[in-house]
C-alpha cells in the first residue's frame, strides 16, 4: 500500500479500493454458502463450505436498535 495522508481522500479511497479488489480476486474453492437467521430476520451466521468441509463461519451480532454491531470469524 502506498503512503498517503488521511486528508488526501482521493488517494486514500484508491488505496482502499485497490485492497478490496485484491481481496475480491482471490480464488477460492467455496461451493456452498449457508445462512441462518435470527427470529427478527437478521442474519445470525454465514457458513462457507468446500464440499462437506466447513471452511469458516461468520457470526453477526447486533445492537438493541437492530444495527450491525460486529462480525466475527471462526
Amino acid at each position: 500500500m502506498s503512503d498517503f495522508s488521511w486528508s488526501d481522500y482521493g488517494r486514500a479511497y484508491k488505496a482502499i479500493f485497490d485492497a478490496q479488489q485484491d481481496i475480491a480476486s482471490v480464488a477460492t474453492d467455496i461451493d456452498k454458502v449457508e445462512l441462518t437467521k435470527n427470529a427478527d430476520g437478521t442474519i445470525a451466521t454465514l457458513k462457507k463450505y468446500k464440499g462437506a468441509t466447513l471452511l469458516f463461519t461468520l457470526t453477526f451480532t447486533y445492537f438493541a436498535d437492530g444495527s450491525l454491531q460486529s462480525i466475527s470469524r471462526s
